[in-house]
C-alpha cells in the first residue's frame, strides 16, 4: 500500500487523555480514533492488527477441533433470566426492551445462548465433546473506562465453549485449550503468565487467568519465588503466622475498657501498648440483604471476593448505619462478642489459644482479653483474608509471596454444570446406557483490542510501537528519500519486487528524511528500507530493524535474502512460551 492512498495520519503530540503507552501510542500512531469513554473505532491500521490476531486465535483453536460460529449480540432476556444472570449481573448488563415491550440484553458473553444450542443438538454421548467458538461483538457498560483499548465498552472478544459427556472428560480436554492459549499469546509476541483465578460471575469449577506482567496492569496476582504457586489476589493463600500463647488454664476474663477519643488502630495500638496481629477487626458485609459481620486479626485486611464466594452472595456490600443500628451496633466498635442473631464468619487467622483486643458494641468501649472459643463462638472457621507480600506460600510452605501487576489477557473457566443444571437450562444426554446425563462444560475467552494493546504495552520504545512481524499491520515500510525521477522511479520497482514477498507500506510522500524516519518508527513496522540518490548510485539499499535498531546496508539483488534472515530471527526474539501445562 502506498501511504499517499492510505488512512494514516500520525501525531506528535501525546493526548491528553491519554494514560498508558498503549493508549498513546496507538492514538498517535493512527490505529485507533476515541468515539466516546470507551469505545474506540479501529481505523484501517488498527483493523488489519486485529484482523492477524484473529487469525491466529482462529488458527490454533481449529488446531485442536474448535468450530467457529456466530452468534447474536442481541439476546432475548429469557434465556438470562433461566440463568438469573439477569438478575445477578449489576449496572455492567445492558437490558433493553424492543418496540412490544419484550426485554432483551447486549450480550457481554454468551453462555446461555450457547447452551441453548447446546439443548437443541446435543442429544447423545455419540455428539461429545464438541468445542464451539466464535469472534464476536461484545457489550459491557464499563463503570470506569480507561488505559485506552484496556478497559471499553464494545469489544470483539473470542469466546469458546466446550461440551462433555462428565468432569473427567473436561479435565482431559483443558490442557488443550491451556496450551492452546500459551500458543496465541507467544505467537503474538506476549510472555504470558498462568495463574490460577476467581471464577466470579462466570461460576464453575476452576479457572485460569492468563496475565503480562505490567505496571499498569489493574489486576494484582501473587507468586512464590520457591515453587511454580501463582494465583490472582482474589483466589491466592499464604500461610498466616501464629500468635498463640501460652496461656493459663484459667486466661484472665474479659475486660471492658472505655476507650474515648481512641478511634484508629494506630490510637488503639499506642492506648493497649499492643501490635496489631494481637486485635481482631470486624468488618460488616450486606450479603443478599443479609448483614453478615466479617472477624479478621488486625495484621490482615478481608477480601470481599472470599468472603462472598464463601457467603455464595450475588451482590456483597459494606454495610451501611442503618443496618448496624437496626441490630443496635456501632460502626469503629464492632465485635463478634454477645451476638446471637447476626451471622458472624471468622477467618483462620483467628486462633483459639490467643486473647485479643475488640471492639465492645459499644459507642466508645472495647474489650481486653478476649478469648476466641470462650467469649464468641467460632464455628468453622475460613479463609477469607487477603494474600500479602512476605507471606509464606500455601503451597510449598517454603517460600514468600510477591505482589506484581498484570493485563489480563484471558481467562479459562471449567464451568462444570452452572448452566446446564435442571434449575439452570436444564441441558442432557443420553450416555451409551441410555440414561440422561448433565453436560458438563468449559469456557474460554480472549479480549482482541486488549490483547492488541498488550502487544504494545510489552513492545514499545521512546520511538514508539515495535510490533511482532506475526500481527504488524505491514512487514516492512519502504521509505524513498529525494525527489529525483530516477530516486522514485527505483522506488517503484523495490515496491514491486518487496510487495510480492511481503506486506509492504510505501512511504512515497513529498516529506523529508527526518519525517519518514520518525513515523516509521512511531508506526512500529518490523523493518524499514531505505533507498535514496546516494544508495542508488551504489547499487544500495539500507534495511534498519525496528526491534533492536540493527541498521544493515546491502546490494539491493540481496534484499530479500537479508529480509528473510531478519523474519526467521524474529520469530524467535519475540516469542516466549515459559509455561506449558502437562
Amino acid at each position: 500500500m502506498r501511504y499517499t492512498q492510505s488512512f494514516i495520519h500520525t501525531l506528535y503530540e501525546v493526548p491528553k487523555e491519554a494514560e498508558t503507552p498503549s493508549h498513546v501510542l496507538l492514538l498517535r500512531a493512527s490505529y485507533i480514533h476515541p468515539l466516546a469513554a470507551g469505545l474506540y473505532s479501529l481505523l484501517p491500521l488498527g483493523h488489519r492488527v486485529a484482523e492477524k490476531i484473529k487469525d491466529i486465535i482462529r488458527e490454533e483453536l481449529d488446531a485442536i477441533g474448535g468450530l467457529e460460529m456466530t452468534m447474536p449480540v442481541l439476546n432475548p432476556a429469557e434465556l438470562w433470566k433461566k440463568t438469573k444472570r439477569y438478575y445477578d449481573i449489576g449496572e455492567e448488563l445492558f437490558r433493553i426492551k424492543d418496540r412490544k415491550e419484550r426485554d432483551f440484553v447486549l450480550a457481554m458473553t454468551h453462555e446461555e445462548v450457547v447452551t441453548d444450542i447446546a439443548g437443541q443438538f446435543l442429544r447423545s454421548y455419540r455428539d461429545l465433546p464438541v468445542m464451539l467458538y466464535q469472534i464476536q461483538t461484545k457489550i459491557r457498560d464499563e463503570a470506569r473506562p480507561r488505559a485506552g483499548l484496556l478497559r471499553v465498552r464494545e469489544f470483539f472478544m473470542k469466546d469458546a465453549y466446550s461440551f462433555h459427556r462428565d468432569f473427567e472428560d473436561l479435565d482431559r480436554y483443558y490442557p488443550r485449550i491451556f496450551n492452546a492459549y500459551l500458543n496465541i499469546f507467544a505467537r503474538c509476541g506476549l510472555k504470558s503468565v498462568p495463574i490460577e483465578a476467581d471464577s466470579g460471575i462466570m461460576g464453575g469449577t476452576g479457572s485460569h487467568e492468563f496475565m503480562l506482567e505490567s505496571p499498569f496492569g489493574e489486576d494484582r496476582f501473587v507468586r512464590c519465588n520457591r515453587c511454580e504457586y501463582r494465583a490472582n489476589t482474589e483466589k491466592a493463600v499464604g500461610l498466616k503466622p501464629s500468635v498463640t500463647e501460652d496461656l493459663p488454664a484459667d486466661p484472665p476474663p474479659r475486660e471492658k475498657v472505655s476507650t474515648p477519643a481512641v478511634k484508629t488502630i494506630a490510637d488503639l495500638m499506642n492506648f493497649f501498648h499492643s501490635s496489631e496481629d494481637r486485635f481482631l477487626k470486624t468488618v460488616a458485609y450486606e450479603a443478599d440483604g443479609e448483614l453478615v459481620l466479617a472477624v479478621i486479626r488486625g495484621d490482615f485486611e478481608v477480601s470481599a471476593t472470599k468472603l462472598g464466594n464463601h457467603l455464595r452472595a450475588v451482590h456483597l456490600d459494606m454495610a451501611g448505619e442503618e443496618a448496624l443500628k437496626a441490630k443496635g451496633l456501632f460502626a469503629g466498635f464492632l465485635s463478634p462478642v454477645g451476638l446471637s442473631d447476626v451471622r458472624v464468619v471468622v477467618d483462620t487467622s483467628v486462633e483459639d489459644r490467643a486473647l485479643y483486643i475488640s471492639g465492645g458494641n459499644e459507642r466508645d468501649v472495647h474489650y481486653r482479653n478476649v478469648l476466641p472459643g470462650r467469649d464468641f463462638a467460632m464455628g468453622t472457621k475460613v479463609d477469607i483474608a487477603e494474600v500479602r507480600e512476605g507471606d509464606l506460600c500455601g503451597k510449598c510452605s517454603v517460600g514468600t509471596l510477591e505482589i506484581g501487576r498484570g493485563v489480563e489477557l484471558g481467562h479459562t473457566f471449567k464451568l462444570g454444570t452452572k448452566y446446564t443444571a435442571k434449575e439452570s437450562m436444564d441441558v442432557t444426554f443420553l450416555d451409551a446406557a441410555g440414561e440422561q446425563k448433565r453436560i458438563v462444560m468449559g469456557c474460554y475467552g480472549i479480549g482482541v483490542e486488549r490483547l492488541m494493546a498488550s502487544v504494545v504495552e510489552q513492545w514499545h520504545d521512546d520511538g514508539g510501537i515495535v510490533f511482532p512481524p506475526s500481527i504488524a499491520p505491514f512487514q516492512v515500510i519502504l521509505s524513498s528519500i529525494g525527489k529525483k525521477p530516477e530516486v522514485v522511479e527505483a522506488a517503484d520497482v523495490l515496491y514491486a519486487q518487496l510487495k510480492a514477498r511481503y506486506e509492504v507500506l510505501y512511504d512515497d510522500r513529498e516529506e523529508s528524511a527526518g519525517v519518514k524516519f520518525k513515523d516509521a518508527d512511531l508506526l512500529g513496522v518490523p523493518v524499514r528500507v531505505v533507498i535514496s540518490q546516494k544508495l542508488l548510485a551504489r547499487g544500495e539499499v539500507e534495511v534498519k530493524v525496528r526491534r533492536g535498531g540493527e541498521l544493515i546496508v546491502c546490494p539491493q539483488a540481496e534484499i530479500g535474502t537479508v529480509l528473510d534472515r531478519i523474519f526467521e530471527e524474529q520469530k524467535t526474539s519475540f516469542k516466549g512460551l515459559p509455561y506449558m501445562a502437562e
